[in-house]
């Protein structure tokens, strides 16, 4: 019964779209990590990381969850 559920569509679509916005959080996440290990966790010392953080804020990532890790 296709169309009945009006779940049953939106759980495929968003499933999807919710797998490909926890890759890029995910590669985001790691940008950060690595640039802090290998410059320091400093911002205004390490350019790297200082990018990094600005794509995770420009992707709307969750301050709270930058902060933390």
């Amino acid at each position: 019964m296709s169309g009945h559920s009006k779940w049953a569509t939106t759980k495929h679509k968003k499933a999807i779209i919710d797998s490909r916005r926890a890759k890029n959080f995910a590669k985001l996440i790691k940008a950060i990590e690595v640039s802090a290990r290998s410059g320091g966790a400093d911002v205004s010392g390490n350019p790297t990381l200082f990018d990094a953080i600005a794509k995770a804020k420009k992707t709307r990532y969750q301050r709270r969850i930058l902060i933390v890790r």
